[in-house]
């Protein structure tokens, strides 16, 4: 049985077809920024097959999330699909999906594609014939609405700013679009769409996929009655997300997250358990630790990992983290195993929003909590957000007024010193995004030959993670007041422990020197400001400014 307690948390072994992923560690590849195969300046799966090698033996994932690579406008990244079951030609073709999945098993990685089930483009066939005519038959396979005086049907507010609703002269209707205008919502109370959808996973899962990323998943369900969303007259912003101000102008109460959503997710883990050993990942937005708690489903039988927002949205101070961490355990269902991110496409990277110092510390709590870690491409080298030129960007959702941009995030991955950072052979303004002004010396090549760089961190601590059996699945213990002063806003501390294998785990969230004073004595396995790994660790320590370290604790 899973035991938890304000301090400590045990998991039994998993002995399921499923457990791969609870060992894993999870890459988030953003496909058109990570590497061009084919000298075009855009990445591709070409370019994804190319770095299977670096991704398992330099870096040492298990899985590759690959990022939506489906027949699209690219208005939003792929995410505006216009043919779910075909691969967009800028990105590949069926067949050189098909052959990235038989590289990628070769080498031991498995491979999570994106499932976009909450909207499509309006590019898309369905939605096509839905606007076509009120009689068409897939009129309702999209959320149609007629005006409320004269206006929108409500008040709900989008991610890109303004109403979620686009008027439709042709039909004398609006449609619901919870993003661009160009991405219209399908509606998941129409049978005949879940059934469609569920068609589409089929088409990935037939094909070998390991796994699925569920886009916005807590947004498949809205308020069957439309009510309008509480004002925020003091504001809702969220400090932590990229998003149009609008969006913040109002409590999302009733454009998402209804109690019909878990329905909705308990059919599709429906269709996943028809294929053995796939996994669920589900992206929902930061919410309370018991309603995140909700999405494992019933007797676990909805979301194998929904990703906890929480802790992307949390200051960076011990206490802090400590407190949020604390409730992600004692909220998780028994039997459940949770997946952790600090970073995504969405958000401002974390070299950016903790500085490099920090980040590093960041790469050694991702890679030794009690979860799955899933890591944004180029976190291992330390990117940071660049400035893209309003000329070159590729993200509509700045295209509104007050928009903001989400491209500085995505530029692309470095590899060497060749042009572009060897991204791309193309000239550098057929790039998909402009390549850093010093792509040469942050890059992977770069990186490897520096035992200090940030790559060799993650390595070190990908390394350590594989080899230790606490890492992976034991059970993790809080340690509290370790800090000599006291200073809860310091240090965060915990143990992990596997049989005879037993790690210690500091992290020194401040700028300055801290000491601590430990119950246990050790062996230093990693420390994030280069201290030689192999020294002997004694029940005092003084942790450097920014440093965290990974101790084996001697057994008896």
């Amino acid at each position: 049985m899973f035991t938890s307690t304000s301090t400590n948390v045990q998991f039994p072994p998993s002995t399921s077809a499923e457990a791969w992923w609870r060992g894993a560690i999870i890459y988030e590849c953003h496909l058109p920024s990570f590497r061009d195969g084919n000298g075009d300046g855009i990445g591709d799966l070409e370019g994804l097959i190319a770095s299977l090698d670096y991704l398992h033996d330099t870096l040492g994932v298990d899985a590759v999330w690959t990022g939506p690579f489906y027949r699209s406008p690219l208005l939003d990244q792929g995410f505006d699909v216009s043919d779910y079951t075909e691969v967009e030609p800028t990105f590949g073709t069926l067949e050189t999906f098909d052959r990235l999945l038989r590289e990628a098993h070769a080498r031991g990685i498995r491979i999570i594609v994106d499932y976009i089930p909450n909207h499509t483009s309006d590019q898309h066939p369905w939605f096509v014939e839905s606007r076509s005519a009120r009689t068409n038959p897939k009129r309702d396979w999209y959320v149609w609405r007629d005006p409320r005086d004269g206006g929108p049907p409500n008040n709900w507010t989008s991610e890109a700013g303004g109403s979620v609703w686009e008027w439709d002269a042709g039909t004398g209707q609006f449609y619901l679009h919870s993003h661009l205008k160009e991405q219209p919502d399908l509606n998941w109370r129409n049978p005949e769409v879940r059934e469609a959808l569920f068609d589409v996973l089929r088409f990935w899962l037939d094909r070998g996929v390991d796994g699925i990323r569920i886009d916005v998943a807590h947004m498949l369900m809205k308020d069957p009655k439309f009510r309008d969303n509480p004002e925020a007259p003091s504001g809702n912003h969220n400090p932590f997300d990229l998003q149009h101000p609008d969006f913040g102008s109002q409590v999302h109460l009733h454009d998402r997250r209804h109690p019909d959503t878990h329905h909705a997710l308990a059919q599709i883990r429906a269709v996943i358990d028809e294929y053995p050993g796939t996994v669920t990942i589900a992206e929902i937005e930061a919410m309370s630790w018991e309603d995140w708690a909700e999405y494992y489903g019933t007797d676990l039988a909805g979301m194998h990992l929904p990703f906890p927002f929480r802790l992307l949205e949390t200051h960076w101070s011990a206490d802090l983290l400590r407190a949020e961490l604390h409730g992600m355990y004692a909220a998780l269902p028994p039997g459940a195993w949770p997946i952790v991110a600090l970073g995504n496409h969405d958000r401002a990277r974390l070299a950016t929003r903790l500085g490099t110092a920090q980040a590093r510390v960041a790469a050694v709590l991702l890679l030794t909590l009690a979860a799955t870690p899933c890591l944004l491409y180029g976190d291992e080298l330390g990117l940071t957000d660049r400035p893209v030129p309003v000329d070159r960007q590729r993200d509509y959702f700045a295209r509104a007024t007050g928009g903001v941009s989400r491209d500085p995030v995505r530029t692309p991955m470095p590899w060497n010193d060749d042009v572009n950072g060897g991204f791309s052979a193309a000239p550098e303004e057929r790039l998909w995004l402009p390549a850093a002004s010093d792509a040469a010396e942050i890059s992977v090549a770069a990186q490897l030959s520096r035992p200090d760089s940030m790559l060799s961190l993650y390595r070190q601590l990908t390394r350590t993670r594989h080899e230790s059996p606490a890492l992976r699945r034991g059970e993790i213990v809080f340690l509290p007041d370790v800090a000599a002063d006291s200073d809860a806003h310091r240090v965060l501390a915990y143990e992990r422990r596997a049989g005879d294998d037993h790690k210690v785990i500091l992290l020194n969230l401040a700028s300055e020197p801290v000491p601590v004073r430990l119950d246990f004595a050790g062996t230093l396995v990693v420390s994030s400001v280069g201290r030689e790994p192999g020294g002997r660790i004694g029940r005092e320590l003084d942790l450097a400014a920014d440093e965290a370290v990974v101790i084996d604790i001697e057994k008896g």
